[in-house]
This record gives C-alpha cells, structure tokens and sequence, in this order.
C-alpha cells in the first residue's frame, strides 16, 4: 500500500483552476507595521473546471480583516479562513465580485516574500508562491488577471510608488500628508508577476523607440545617491531592447519600463511586467567599485530579465512544471544576447563552464531532477541549475537539429499561438514540429530524463582501406527515481584534423542498420538516437584526429580516445574555438586527475611536457587575450572531483592542481612575464569585452607566475594593488595575494577595508575573496568575519557572500577532513531557516556531492545532515533538500 505525500505536487494531477479571474483591483495603504490591502476581484467558473465546488484561496501568515460578495458584507457562516487558506463554500454559479481586506506586516517580513520592507522601502517579490503573502488568491501560473492597482502611502517616507503596467493617476489624499499612483496593467498575468514599490528613492531616467516608433519612458530606481552607479545598467536595457527587435522580431508593449533595486532580495532579479526588481548587485557599478565580471553580470542580467518580457511574461507557464519553459528558453536567449554583445567563442565557453561546475554536479548527486520534473514538494527549491542551465542546452540542441531557419520559424510560431496564453513544453515543441516538418517525441525525452549522458567515442583508422570508423555510445546512469534510462537524441558536431592541422572533407557511408542519411554529416552533424551507432568516413589519407562536440552541441560527457598528440594538435588547430578550448582542458583534466589520485607527478612528467609545450605554442600563436584566458585556466577542484566520481580526496586534488599550476608558472615564466607587463594599460578603465579580456588574461598570467614562484608573484601582486586605479585590477591583485601565507595578505585586505568600508557591494568581494582562502584557519576567520559589522545574517548578499562562498568556492575547508566545514555549514542552515527558509535551503545544497567523498568526509557530512533532519520545525524549503540529499 502507498503512503500519500501531503506535500507532494504531482504533473500527473494538473487539473484547470476551477474558477477564473479576469479582473484584480487592488487597494494598498503602506504602513511599516499594518499595511492593509484590499482586493476586489471579478471572478467566474471556469468552463473547462469542476462544477458546484467551493471557491478556495490560497493564503501565507495573513491576518483576515474581512470580505464583501457582491457588494454585500459576507455571513461568517458561508466562508471558512485561517492564515493560508480562505474558502467560500457555495460561491455564485455565474460571474462576481469577491473583495477581501488583508493585512500584514511589511517590516517583520524577513523571509523576503510577498510584501516586505528593504532599506528605505517597500517592496515585492512574489515568484514562486510570495502573492498568497498579500492577499488571499488562486495562486497559480495558469490563472491570468488584468491588473489595476493604487498604492497609498505618507509622501515624505515613500514619494516614489510604483506598480505593474502604465501609470493612470496620482495625487493628494484630502488634506493628509498621504498620496497614492493608480497604475494599469493592460495585459492579462500571472499574480506571481505582481509588483508594487514605494520609497524615497532616486532615479535616471531615458526613453527607448521601438522600431515601430512608439516612445518607451525608462527609469531605473536606486538609494539616493547611487543614481551614477546605475548608467550602465540603463545602457545595457537599451541594448538589450534593441537586440530583441533584432534578433526576435520582439517589441516592448507597455508605455513605461521600470527597474528598481533593493539591497534585500533572494534572487538575482525578477521580471514582473514592466517593474523589474533587482537585487542591487546586478545594477550598481562603477569603475571604482565593480569588477568586469560585475558589469558583465550586470549587462546579462538586465538582458535576462528584460527578454522575459515575452518569453515568460506575454508567455507564461501553465504550471510550475513547467518552469524551464520560461528560463531555460531566457537563458538561451540571454546566452546570444551576450555571445552578440562580446565574444560569441568566450560566452559558450563561459556557459559550458558554468553549465559544468552547477549542473553537471546537479545531476551527479542526490538532487538530480529532470529539466521538467514530475513532481515536486516545495517550488523554490526546483529553481536550478537543470531547469536554467540545462533548459537552455535543450532549446540550443533544437536550433542545431533543426537549422537556424527553421528554428526561427519555430520560434515566431511560438510567439503567435501561445501569446497571452499559459503553455507547456509540448506547446513549445509542437511550433518546432510544425516549422520543420520533424516529429520531436523522441527529443522531448530530454525534458523528462534526469542525469547527464556520456558519449564514448572509439575511433579506429585503417591506414590499406584509407577509412575512419567510429563507434559512438551513449549511456546516463540511474538518478534517483529513474533507475533505467532510455537513450536520448543528441547532436555530435563532428569534425576531422589531419596532420597539418587542415580541416579534412567528409564523406561518409552510414551503416545501414540504423537507417541514417547522408545529409547529417555535410553539416558535421551526426545524430545518436540509439544506445550504439557506428559510422565509417571513406577517402581518408592519413589518420585524422577527431575533434567531436564542436561548439558544445549537446550536453554531455565526453569520452574520447585521444592520445597527448591528438590533444595538442586540437589545441593548436581546432577551427572550432570551444573544441580547442576543450582539448586543453582534456589534456588538464587527464593530468590532474591522475596526480589527484596519487599526489606525485612522476610518472606524468612526458605528458606534463608536453602540456606545457602545448600552451607555450598557443601563448606565442594567440591574438584573442579573453580566448587564451580561458584556455590557460586549469579545471577547477570540482571539476577534478567530478571527473574523479568517487572516493574524492580534496586535499589531493588540491595539492595536484598546485602542483601544475606551479610548474606552469616556473616553466613558462618568461612568456608568463612578457605577457604580464605587455598587457598593462595606462587608459582609463573600460568594462567593453575587448578591455576586459585583455585584463582576465593579465590576471591568470600573475596567477600562474605567483603559482610558480610565490614571492616574486606576491611582490607583483601587491605593486598591482597598491598602484590599481580601478576595481577589476584591484580585485584581481587581492585575490592572488589572498593564496599567499604572506603579511603582505593581511595589509591588503585591511587596506581594502578601510577603502570600501561604507560600501557593502565591494565589501562582499572582500568577504567572499576570504572565505575562499584554501588555508588552514580560513574556518576561523570565517567565523570571526561573521562577528564583524561587515556582515548581517538578514541580508542574503551578505551571507551569499560569506558562508556561501565558503560551502561552494572553498572545497578543500568545507570538506574538511575533521568535518568542521559540514558542521558550521549545518550550523548556519538551521540559523537562517527560521528567518530566511529560501536562502537556507540554498546553502545546504553545499552537499549535493556528499556522496562523492572518500569514506571518512562521507560519513561525517551524512551524519550532519541527519543532525538537520532531526531538528524540530524545520521549513518545508528545508525539509525538501536535506530529505532529497539524504534519500
């Protein structure tokens, strides 16, 4: 017999909301300890739901203050309400009119959902499930309202008040010192893309032109004073907009667009239409405070959350299942935003990386879930790696299986059968369906199939018959919950490098069995839809090297036999940026893991030569700074963790990428150095990507040689720091000098200190820069850190910052070998949970590779999260991930 889980949301239960509610009035009067909201709301039975049921709302710690039906004060007998529900039990067979007054309090909101204050003011954030914070409702993606909305409040503590769509009036309440907006939103959405904000705040303002000539009004809000810090921001919105027009056909559709950012915020931002609330990370910069990984995160998240506009917004999902519907597809579309605005070869570097580090590791451990999950028990928790990372990858192997043309016609398809709709990922895919004639229910396994498939290519050259075989396979191991998995359609981008390093033609002869045609490979396509398929190339002169997964074209292990030549000859001539990229790493990898495995380099020596010989060429040949950055920059210790599988030892993963990184640096010290000094600039500071490449490869240049020798590194360091004249250099010095056992460490972060005190932005660098220190003792500092006035417990940034950057950037201190890391992590997340269940759940997926440990860290990180399971009263946030890491 099966035990129900309450809590648990299955895909297989969706039903249509038995009701709809065509019209949302709100009426909110701001006040720090009792706000009072008044919804009148134009409801009617659903003809696709049940009939004769009760009308039920959700609700979340709300204080009832009363409800009206019709106009008509409601009888206490005909409905039931407690803080997370509201029932009418006999609701009108026909359309009404149902008004509740609510009221909560803003300032002792410290879980940062619904309605809650942030410095100076108030604001919202009501993704996933935060509007049921507010007010009582059906609280659910599918249920898509037309909004108007006025907000009162005292004029000298919230002069600013804004709220979803165009502005419609404003103005004096009586003779008070109170004033109210009145804001319209015209077009139908979701409650969890509500907004409102009022404060006394300051603004820049500028205005946008569509490409049909409509003027757009554009402001973006921030604590007085930080109006300069925000000029980037507002220039990257106006690129974004354009490139949208451009790229997708896409125009804005309000008269205004609004942005505001708040020093308090789970996330990094959130889309509600045509307000936009970020956190303040991703708006505020200035050469004196921002480092070029600052303005590009700026300049992606704007892009992001300005691109939901349509796809998530005018598009919304049916329910949350279907949520990579709405991100993954943004991702993609800010990933070539990006890739546009920079450097298109470092952008999809720079996602493989990231899709590698988070959601590789995802699907590696205890939380692997599908990119549309088949159930969930809380929402928050599925706002991943897999369904943001992952989501994307998918919408990116449609384009490469289907072409650009047909993709795009998929896409303008999408835009018009689903706008103003709720859809699903089979909506999505049946517009793809349509623009290219191709059944895609094999591709949709994909959404549905958890863990990452590895492809093992084995190639075999036949020097007499002048052919080429491969015998390609794929295989994804169990995940929790799927045990046997099906195999997938995956796209190889495949190509062939002979000896010279010239590209080779391919011609091909498919075995038969499979049923395959010619036309995949004259696009270096080969599709694996089976679990084995073997193909032969003909005409072939000499043995070639195969270089496979051009552009990362699925999202996948690879496994590929190619010796040390193969790897560097990849290195030096690979046409396709990201599979040259990807031969060095290989070749890192190969090295690492093996030393990681057994700390000595020894029997390595041929092969680490030959590394480095292998860079030494690259480093002399290369004139793409932001490309060479990215290739000198060795697999991280997760990666290696990861490549390793099981009995994972960090301290030796650690010693062995020192080890390299030492040898390259006194290896290469002569070029290392040349490059060092050629890259220095006297200009003034310019966050453009050409700049900011130039300055990541001078960077990992001072690294490497501080790597090699530590005193003559930390003495380059520390004249940088002293000398930098903006944030990115300085940044950059700190972080090197932080690796170095040195007194020059400890007066560098007193002097940034003392520098940036009043600024908590830069300050979290300097916490985080800390906490990532590999060193014995950084523990310790960890926690005195937690002491100072650097730090708050209540502010997300700061403890993202901090104890964050601790459980995922410092791998050898977290997994400690004495367990402290998993103790103070433990310690931390049952602190935060009471105050902030989003955030502390999100710290304690720091275990998702537990699991990976060798014996000893595995059964100590075990242990603690079994301490957490058996606390009392832990959130339903919580409760979730520790369960899921435990199962």
């Amino acid at each position: 017999m099966r035990t129900e889980d309450p809590q648990l949301v299955r895909l297989v239960d969706y039903r249509p909301p038995d009701f709809l509610i065509d019209r949302v009035h709100l009426d909110i009067k701001l006040d720090l300890k009792k706000t009072r909201i008044t919804s009148r709301l134009a409801i009617r039975p659903n003809p696709a739901g049940r009939v004769g049921v009760p009308l039920v709302f959700d609700g979340d710690e709300l204080v009832f203050l009363g409800a009206t039906l019709n106009g008509e004060a409601l009888d206490a007998s005909r409905y039931f309400v407690a803080p997370d529900k509201f029932t009418l039990a006999e609701p009108p067979q026909s359309a009404f009119e149902l008004e509740i007054e609510t009221e909560l309090d803003p300032s002792a909101n410290t879980k940062l959902m619904g309605l809650y204050r942030s410095g100076s003011a108030y604001c919202t954030q009501c993704e996933a499930e935060g509007f049921r914070r507010i007010t009582y409702f059906l609280d659910r993606p599918d249920v898509l309202s037309v909004y108007t909305t006025r907000i009162e409040a005292d004029r000298a503590q919230a002069p600013v008040l804004l709220a979803n769509g165009n502005p419609v009036e404003h103005g004096d309440v009586g003779d008070s010192d109170r004033h109210y907006a009145i804001w319209h939103d015209p077009f139908p959405k979701p409650c969890y893309l509500f907004a409102i904000v009022g404060g006394d705040l300051g603004s820049i303002r500028d205005t946008f032109t569509t490409k049909s000539g409509r003027k757009v009004d554009l402001a973006i809000y921030v604590e007085r004073g930080n109006e300069p810090r925000a000029i980037y921001a507002m220039d990257a919105l106006k690129r974004a907009m354009r490139w949208d027009e451009t790229a997708f056909g896409r125009e804005y559709d309000l008269d205004v667009f609004n942005i505001v950012a708040v020093s308090d915020f789970n996330m990094g931002a959130m889309e509600n239409k045509g307000l936009n609330i970020f956190n303040d990370k991703y708006v505020l910069a200035l050469p004196e405070t921002a480092a070029d990984a600052d303005y590009a995160g700026i300049e992606r998240v704007i892009a992001h959350e300005y691109l939901h506009n349509w796809t998530g917004n005018r598009i919304t999902c049916r329910d949350w299942f279907q949520l990579c519907l709405k991100e993954g597809l943004t991702v993609f579309r800010d990933q070539e935003f990006t890739a546009d605005q920079r450097s298109r070869a470092v952008q999809r570097i720079a996602d493989v990386r990231t899709l590698r580090a988070q959601q590789f590791s995802e699907d590696a451990g205890p939380l692997a879930h599908s990119v549309r999950p088949d159930t969930y028990r809380e929402i928050n928790n599925f706002y991943t790696a897999t369904v943001y990372e992952k989501g994307a990858e998918l919408v990116r192997m449609l384009k490469v299986l289907l072409g650009d043309d047909a993709f795009s016609r998929g896409m303008e398809l999408y835009f018009q059968r689903c706008d103003g709709t709720a859809a699903t990922v089979e909506d999505f895919l049946s517009c793809f369906e349509a623009s290219s004639g191709r059944d895609l229910q094999h591709f949709a396994l994909w959404y549905k199939q958890a863990g990452t498939p590895c492809v093992s290519i084995a190639s075999a050259y036949d020097e007499r018959a002048k052919t080429l075989s491969l015998e390609i396979t794929q295989e994804t191991r169990p995940t929790p919950g799927q045990p046997d998995k099906k195999p997938l359609v995956i796209p190889l981008a495949i190509g062939l490098i002979g000896s010279s390093g010239a590209e080779l033609p391919l011609k091909t002869e498919v075995d038969a069995f499979d049923g395959a045609t010619e036309w995949e490979l004259a696009r270096g396509l080969v599709e694996l839809t089976t679990t084995r398929r073997h193909i032969v190339f003909r005409d072939i002169h000499e043995r070639p090297v195969v270089s496979a997964l051009r552009g990362f074209s699925a999202p996948v292990q690879l496994v590929q036999s190619a010796d040390d030549e193969d790897l560097a000859l990849q290195c030096a001539h690979d046409r396709d940026a990201c599979a040259r990229w990807q031969a060095a790493q290989s070749y890192a990898t190969r090295l690492l893991v093996a030393a990681g495995r057994v700390p000595s380099t020894r029997g390595n020596r041929a092969s680490i030569a030959s590394f480095t010989e292998a860079l030494r060429k690259l480093l002399a040949e290369s004139d793409d700074p932001p490309f060479m950055a990215q290739v000198l920059t060795l697999p991280s210790e997760a990666d290696m963790a990861r490549e390793i599988g099981e009995n994972v030892d960090p301290d030796a993963i650690y010693s062995a990428r020192q080890s390299l990184r030492g040898h390259l640096g006194r290896t290469l010290k002569t070029e290392l150095g040349a490059l060092y000094r050629g890259l220095a600039s006297d200009a003034p500071y310019s966050p453009d990507a050409i700049s900011a490449g130039r300055r990541a490869l001078r960077k990992t240049a001072l690294d490497l040689l501080a790597a090699g020798e530590e005193s003559a590194g930390t003495e380059l360091a520390k004249t940088q720091f002293d000398t930098a004249t903006n944030m990115a250099d300085s940044v950059a010095a700190l972080a090197i000098l932080c690796l170095a056992e040195s007194e020059a460490r400890e007066e560098a972060l007193d002097a940034f200190y003392k520098r940036h005190a009043a600024d908590a932005l830069v300050i979290d660098k300097w916490l985080s820069l800390q906490a990532m220190i590999p060193h014995p003792g950084t523990l310790d500092r960890v926690r005195r850190l937690m002491r100072s006035d650097a730090f708050s417990m209540s502010n997300p940034n700061r403890v993202r910052a901090l104890i964050g950057t601790f459980a995922a950037g410092n791998q050898r201190q977290f997994h400690a070998q004495d367990g402290s890391g998993y103790e103070f992590i433990g310690e931390c997340v049952l602190l935060l949970d009471p105050k902030n269940p989003h955030v502390a759940a999100r710290l304690l997926s720091a275990f998702r590779t537990w699991r990976m440990m060798e014996p000893k860290r595995r059964r100590l990180a075990e242990a603690m999260l079994r301490r957490i399971q058996a606390a009392q009263n832990l959130s339903p946030d919580l409760r979730d991930i520790v369960e899921r890491s435990l199962a």
